[in-house]
């Protein structure tokens, strides 16, 4: 009697099991808790900002059942997870604890996610494999598509993995076996150009990548229907070839656990990208800055309240027989009373040093700045041009290091490869990737859609990963659909997670004028705006040698490195280098005395060099020695090259390619005037653009953009004083 009667309670526990979609009652009282915990840790929260203890609050109200549920599904340390910063509940299921989330809210030194350096719910913890989260509204879904993209490549390249593990934070080269990425966001992120371009990139190339889209109504005081055609996003992506599309209500856990599971296996099962479109709600305004009851009626907000995840999943849990009254009174007092003592923690918690801010800007591990990249060349072979010596350097350096991909637009030979036994290759518009999709393959070099945003987005997802991106932009003049990319996520994510990730990698651009035709749009200068962005290296050569030592240190430094190949020098005769060898390696902030002189020194670089000579040989037929420093990395730069010439012939001549006003070179004279003022015989001065565009006809390119002569006359009024 006693085996029948156990195996009729294990029919009926399997029975039960059944229908609540093969989760037994320990995992559902689990979700419930958890689902408990966000909220009470959103109350604290909120409590404590209005006491003036910590300084921001938005909270994962509404949110909790699809978002616990989905973290029931993911697989701690092995899947990857972009979430946002209503997945509070998420991240407490796959492990993050609410002491280290109260200890972000506080801002404490021992915060896992950025050490005191991001607001409350910017969720990162490398033990989990989630990368720190930004500000923005959208960016991480073309991070999502290169974390995925990695997945796929570690699956065909185990020698970059096995490489990746040995480079600086080596322990975040990570792979699993049928691993998946997730991202999340709401309704009005969607509204951004990165999730669409993200679905492109992900449905191209069935992607293991999991999208939750939390729509909770409104993005911020923005209601659905205003913010989406039709006011749903699931009808909108359904005609995407091989996406898995679902609907379902996330306010209910277990509709929510059957849809996100069959969507989970989707995407394990490598069939390509899935998207669930999940109505919460959020019964909390925006953010404590925010105030919901200006813009939401009083019935409206009545009825997301009968909504709330956590008490319709309180009652289904008693009607089910699951818990009773006092078994959940029991519960969320013991919640409370984590809450608390968490609490508690935080605010007793060490904050960060005053001096601890500049920790982390730049990679600890590898200074690029530094005597070991300074190396001898081992001149062979025939002469090469400056594009020549792009491409050389890039085949060694692929075939040393098997982390590199090179993408971009038209960078491959020839996306459809059963058209490369007839055709030559296309290798880029200037050709400095020909022949590498032949050499290393289709994974390894391939073309992207034209979508700036998305490649940089896309290398920051692998490059998290461990892989060492190499894109293409392919004129700097279209770099700016690029710029949040850049600006916001690139070069913040080793500062902003206080050195637990990283993005290192090249971006290479083709920059400058002197075109004789390019006009407006191919002709832009800017790399002002890039050195005034911490957290990236920017370098720009002007010879092929140059090109060849600063390339190599790029790609083999841990940092972000914006690579300015100037289209003006790309096939010069003057610039020419044999090869100087594969281990050729020329440190960043080194600039190169390009001619002795002793009257007046110039400082410049890139296409403004060999102008600077010209006008300098001129000078000597004159009886007046220029000394002229190539500077070549723009961040950092020579400030003891500068400074020595400066001493040397006490008079300086900044030129410049960019527009006069609040250009590079503005900043360099500053400096020189500022710090070096005793030294001067004379003014700095600046030679530089126009403050106009660049047009197309070639007498007034001529004038707009500096000239030799401008030089000339520069130095004899200088030597005046």
């Amino acid at each position: 009697m006693a085996v029948q009667t156990r195996v009729k309670v294990a029919k009926t526990e399997a029975s039960k099991n059944e229908k609540y979609g093969g989760l037994g009652r320990d995992t559902l009282i689990r979700l419930y808790r958890t689902m408990y915990l966000s909220r009470k840790l959103d109350d604290r929260e909120i409590q404590l900002k209005r006491q003036n203890k910590i300084y921001f609050q938005i909270s994962s109200a509404g949110h909790e059942a699809v978002t616990a549920v989905m973290g029931l599904l993911l697989r701690p340390g092995v899947d990857w997870v972009y979430p946002y910063y209503r997945d509070r509940a998420l991240c407490l299921m796959l492990g993050v604890t609410p002491l280290e989330m109260l200890l972000q809210a506080v801002g404490a030194k021992d915060d896992p996610s950025s050490g005191g350096r991001q607001m409350p719910s910017h969720f990162g913890h490398p033990r989990f494999n989630i990368p720190s989260k930004s500000s923005c509204t959208g960016t991480q879904f073309v991070h999502a598509v290169g974390a995925a993209e990695a997945t796929l490549y570690y699956e065909q390249h185990p020698k970059a993995l096995a490489q990746a593990k040995k480079a600086p934070l080596g322990e975040l080269a990570k792979y699993g076996a049928d691993e998946i990425v997730y991202v999340s966001s709401g309704d009005g992120a969607t509204s951004e150009g990165e999730f669409w371009e993200s679905l492109n990139a992900a449905c191209i190339k069935k992607l293991p990548l999991l999208y939750l889209v939390e729509d909770n109504g409104y993005a911020i005081s923005v209601p659905v229907e205003v913010q989406t055609a039709g006011a749903s996003i699931a009808k909108l992506v359904k005609s995407f070839p091989g996406l898995h599309v679902a609907e379902v209500d996330g306010t209910d856990p277990m509709e929510s656990y059957l849809v996100c599971q069959e969507a989970v296996n989707y995407c394990r099962e490598r069939r390509g990208p899935a998207l669930i479109h999940a109505k919460v709600t959020r019964p909390y305004s925006h953010s404590l800055s925010d105030d919901e009851k200006l813009y939401k009626s009083p019935d409206e907000r009545e009825g997301e309240a009968h909504r709330d995840p956590l008490s319709k999943y309180a009652l289904f849990l008693v009607r089910e027989g699951l818990l009773d009254q006092k078994q959940i009174e029991a519960i969320e007092a013991q919640v409370e009373h984590e809450v608390r003592q968490a609490a508690d923690q935080a605010l007793a918690a060490e904050p960060p040093a005053v001096e601890s801010i500049y920790d982390n800007m730049y990679s600890p591990d590898v200074d690029p700045t530094s005597a070991a990249f300074a190396a001898e060349p081992h001149l062979h072979g025939a002469q090469k041009t400056m594009v020549e010596m792009v491409s050389a350097t890039l085949n060694d350096e692929m075939s040393r290091d098997e982390r590199i991909t090179v993408f971009g637009e038209d960078v491959a030979d020839a996306s459809r490869e059963e058209n490369l036994k007839e055709v030559k290759g296309k290798g880029g518009v200037f050709k400095a990737t020909a022949g590498l999709q032949r050499k290393y393959g289709s994974t390894r070099v391939f073309n992207t859609p034209l979508a700036e945003a998305s490649i940089v987005g896309r290398a920051i997802g692998m490059a998290t990963r461990g892989l060492k991106p190499v894109p293409e932009i392919q004129f700097f003049d279209y770099i700016w659909p690029a710029m949040m990319q850049i600006r916001d996520e690139l070069c913040t994510l080793r500062w902003r997670s206080n050195g637990s990730f990283k993005c290192p990698m090249v971006i290479r651009v083709a920059i400058g004028g002197y075109l004789t035709g390019g006009a407006i749009y191919h002709s832009q200068s800017g790399e002002s705006i890039f050195t005034h962005t911490p957290g990236m290296r920017v370098v720009m050569p002007s010879t092929a040698l140059d090109v060849a030592g600063l390339l190599r240190t790029a790609i083999r430094c841990d940092d972000p490195v914006m690579f300015l190949e100037h289209k003006h020098l790309y096939r010069q005769p003057y610039n020419r280098s044999e090869y100087p060898g594969p281990d050729f390696t020329i440190p960043f902030g080194k600039g190169r005395v390009v001619k002795e002189g002793t009257d007046v020194s110039i400082v410049t670089y890139g296409a403004f060099v060999h102008r600077a000579e010209v006008a300098a040989a001129q000078l000597q037929r004159e009886g007046i020695s220029a000394e002229i420093l190539d500077l070549r990395s723009l961040s950092p730069y020579d400030w003891d090259g500068i400074c020595a010439t400066v001493r040397k012939t006490h008079r300086v001549i900044v030129a410049y390619e960019d527009m006069l006003s609040w250009g590079y070179g503005a900043e360099l004279a500053a400096r020189i005037a500022d710090e070096l003022f005793g030294e001067l015989d004379g003014p700095v001065k600046r030679i530089a653009a126009t403050d106009t565009f660049c047009a197309y006809q070639p007498k007034l390119e001529d004038a707009i953009l500096p000239q030799s002569d401008a030089v000339v006359a520069a130095v004899k009024q200088l030597l005046e004083y």
